[in-house]
């Protein structure tokens, strides 16, 4: 099977242009429209449709989308599954969203390998959009993150919520937050959207983070004020390098696991998805040492 020849079909369906996805693939125009001939030639029907307006999937293009999306998937499993079985074990990939490698972390793997003991695990930090694609294309089992893309070929459940704070090393009133040493947090897709509805005169800033770590790191050197995660707030203030802006809303985020769809209802999958609910919940169903 030459994969390449359905990766390059899938993805051009989404971006509807040869540059694109000439680009995105790593390859020229010249090679994308080589494999879309190559394709159309043993499927024996056009799939697009070129034009001035751009580039359509014709009726058979978009009849073959979802075959192109199994074939795909099944090649990523068949890979997988082979090098599977030549270590002796299953292994089960793992995508979490780069803020949470620190929340129980620890915990979260102790609970994963003590339930499937036999499996062999591998952990990445990543970020959802990417987390999102892996998961469709198979080369991720589950994904814990923050921002669904959200794909016919894909399922997600939500797990619960994430708090951060606003701290400062100024002040601990909102009133006084100088918007010249405030520091936009960009920690998912969403967050801008949901922090521009919250405090509509901090939207526009200089400097936006993405990651909690790297906004504490930050904060040490060179001040200002801040949303990071509760635990990181909560270390910052008995280091007294900042205080909590008290009366600044709490940022909430949702916390999602997603799957293939195909995996859904599997055994192995469930019981993962299980452990998830424990470790990030609501409160009510953890114990204290593992509130976010």
């Amino acid at each position: 099977m030459q994969i390449e020849l359905i990766e390059t079909f899938l993805d051009l369906s989404e971006t509807r242009s040869f540059n694109r996805t000439a680009d995105r693939l790593g390859v020229t125009q010249s090679t994308v429209s080589g494999r879309v001939k190559a394709l159309e030639a043993a499927l024996g029907h056009r799939l697009f449709i070129r034009s001035r307006a751009g580039t359509e999937l014709t009726t058979e293009g978009l009849r073959f989308v979802p075959h192109a999306r199994t074939l795909q998937h099944d090649w990523t499993e068949a890979r997988y599954a082979i090098r599977d079985l030549g270590s002796g074990a299953v292994t089960v990939r793992v995508g979490i969203q780069a803020d949470l490698v620190g929340i129980h972390f620890s915990e979260l793997i102790r609970d994963f390998r003590a339930t499937l003991p036999e499996a062999a695990f591998l952990f990445e930090a990543d970020y959802s959009a990417q987390m999102s694609s892996d998961l469709a294309t198979g080369i991720e089992d589950i994904a814990i993150l923050f921002t669904p893309r959200f794909h016919p070929d894909l399922y997600f459940e939500t797990l619960g919520e994430i708090r951060y704070l606003m701290v400062s090393t100024e002040t601990d009133r909102l009133s006084e937050v100088r918007r010249e040493t405030y520091i936009m947090p960009h920690f998912s897709d969403a967050l801008p959207r949901i922090h521009a509805n919250l405090l509509p005169e901090l939207a526009k800033t200089s400097l936006s983070i993405g990651q909690n770590a790297a906004m504490v790191s930050l904060l040490e050197t060179m001040g200002g004020t801040a949303y990071v995660l509760r635990d990181s707030a909560e270390k910052l203030q008995r280091a007294g390098t900042c205080r909590l802006v008290a009366d600044a809303p709490p940022i909430l985020l949702p916390i999602y696991a997603g799957f293939h769809i195909r995996n859904r209802h599997r055994p192995l999958h469930r019981r993962l998805l299980q452990i998830l609910r424990t470790h990030f919940g609501p409160v009510e169903r953890q114990t204290a040492r593992r509130r976010v």
